[in-house]
């Protein structure tokens, strides 16, 4: 099995798949069309990329890519509705950064409320100002708001427990039993977060769904002067909101993430959050540490082994989570070949469609199928069913109950 890592992976990874017998790629600097190229050239079984888009082209390039993993939690650089069309799956690596973007996250806000970056210009520039920069407010005792608790936003409200700061938590999925098993408050929503809270920091996933979710009125909810950070995605925010709230509100703002931020590694950029002063940022860095990269690839790699050997794909985004059955045949029958295919042929003559299946089988020949179709059957298919050679019984139930 072929494996292309089209971004630049940790050596262990590389040598964990070589070492388990894949053949295994690697070219961080491929794009665009260039990657599409390779992909049809090589033709890979699989491609892992970090945050590198993969588009309907890449997905088109070859019929023999299976899997796409994204080393890393979000997806939406992955042009998931063109692997789905394709029937290739796309996986994920959620949680294995958590660690590393709450740091970040504390990092951000300890510069913004003890002035770290300015201390730092000052003294390079040769100046002392000790009388400024001793005025911080500190953090023990200040309400930490979080926006989206998952992997990254539980990992941020068991650091805001160490500074001994309260936490006040929105997600749709936080339940008040898990509320209170992290010990915290549960808001209804993500104006309450803001209006309770010292500080507000986003986790949550772009998703059509957030996508603008931290908007003017979250923003209106904010006490003046308050803490905004921003270690997701840059999506998720409304600039124009945010920029009206440092001016019109005194909002200390913290960033990893702009709108617009160049896909590569370096070059020229230009923001108005970016060169705020109001703003202290970092080059989208949230995931970059050593413990966060090794964590990434030795779950690519578990994704990728289990996919060879058993045929699974841990982690994957883009498979129904209910398909359009509703009836389940049962086919008990003999092991032996070719009775699936019959079974299935007599189904392709009655027009039934297939969405899942299952065969299980007992250590002493017998075997069981289980046959998820799109309608139910009628009385002569199950007949003609029944009466295939080495088919021992055949029973229908309906899946909605």
């Amino acid at each position: 099995m072929r494996v292309l890592f089209a971004e630049k992976m940790p050596e262990q990874a590389r040598a964990r798949l070589a070492s388990s017998g894949f053949e295994v790629r690697s070219e961080p600097a491929l794009e665009g069309a260039a990657l599409a190229e390779l992909l049809r050239s090589w033709g890979p079984d699989v491609l892992v990329v970090r945050g590198k888009k993969v588009t309907k082209e890449h997905a088109d390039a070859t019929g023999r890519l299976s899997l796409v993993v994204r080393a890393g939690a979000g997806v939406n650089t992955i042009d998931v509705a063109a692997c789905s069309a394709r029937g290739i799956f796309v996986a994920n690596c959620p949680g294995k950064n958590a660690v590393a973007v709450a740091e970040l996250a504390f990092g951000l806000l300890l510069a913004i409320d003890r002035h770290i970056p300015e201390n730092v210009a000052d003294l390079r520039a040769g100046k002392w100002n000790k009388g400024l920069y001793s005025k911080a407010r500190g953090l023990k005792g200040r309400t930490f708001g979080i926006i989206g608790m998952g992997e990254i936003g539980t990992a941020v409200a068991q650091r805001a427990a160490g500074f001994e700061m309260p936490v006040v938590a929105w997600s749709r999925s936080l339940t008040k039993e898990r509320a209170a098993e992290l010990g915290v408050e549960r808001a209804a929503s993500p104006d309450e977060v803001a209006r309770k809270s010292d500080i507000v920091s986003v986790h949550v996933a772009l998703t059509p769904e957030t996508k603008g979710l931290v908007n003017q009125a979250v923003f209106a909810a904010m006490r003046p002067g308050a803490i905004f950070l921003n270690t997701s995605r840059a999506e998720v925010v409304d600039d124009a909101a945010l920029l009206r709230a440092i001016e019109e509100r005194g909002l200390k703002v913290g960033l990893d993430v702009y709108s617009g931020e160049p896909s590569g590694k370096d070059g020229p950029f230009d923001h108005p959050l970016a060169r705020h002063p109001a703003v202290i940022g970092t080059h989208h860095i949230g995931a970059s540490t050593d413990q966060a990269q090794e964590a990434v690839g030795d779950e690519t790699c578990r994704i990728i082994e289990r996919f060879r050997d058993h045929g699974e794909v841990p982690n994957c985004v883009n498979l129904l989570v209910r398909s359009a059955a509703t009836h389940r045949i049962t086919v008990r029958h003999l092991d032996r070949v070719g009775v699936l295919a019959a079974v299935l042929d007599l189904m392709r003559e009655a027009e039934i469609n297939v969405q899942e299946m299952e065969n299980v089988i007992f250590p002493d020949g017998a075997a069981i199928a289980r046959v998820q179709v799109s309608r139910s059957p009628d009385d002569a298919l199950l007949r003609r069913l029944a009466a295939l050679e080495h088919v021992l019984a055949v029973s229908v139930v309906s899946l909605s109950g």
